[in-house]
């Protein structure tokens, strides 16, 4: 099992910048595919961003995609989601999940495919 905790939400105006970060702690995130989920009120979870185990493959929700930015640094253990020109729609709390994938190459994107969740980080986008 590892431990995932996010950070880096908060509230900024539509076309700012965020930079999300978990940080992970038990295990090192080279065993997992790791992924991002969003989940505003009233809505279900839903994938933002998925990075494989080896780090060589990675995969965004069409919402995302051109603006969201997913990385990891082995060495710190820890995974970002650089999401630029937000827009009022990315209001949600940002979850980090981890999965514990045999395979090196692929990239989850339901929710009941990862095994461990961090507590979640609040993004709040004005218009």
């Amino acid at each position: 099992q590892v431990q995932l905790v996010e950070s880096g939400g908060g509230l900024v105006q539509a076309g700012e910048s965020l930079r999300l970060s978990c940080a992970a702690s038990g295990r090192t995130i080279s065993s997992y595919a790791m992924g991002w989920f969003r989940q505003a009120p009233g809505k279900e979870r839903e994938f933002v961003s998925g990075i494989s185990r080896s780090g060589g493959n990675t995969y965004y929700a069409d919402s995302v995609k051109g603006r969201f930015t997913i990385s990891r640094d082995t060495a710190k253990n820890t995974v970002y989601l650089q999401m630029n020109s937000l827009k009022p729609e990315d209001t949600a709390v940002y979850y980090c999940a981890a999965c514990a994938s045999v395979s090196g190459r692929m990239v989850y994107t339901r929710p009941r495919q990862y095994d461990d969740w961090g507590q979640g980080t609040q993004v709040t986008v004005s218009s």
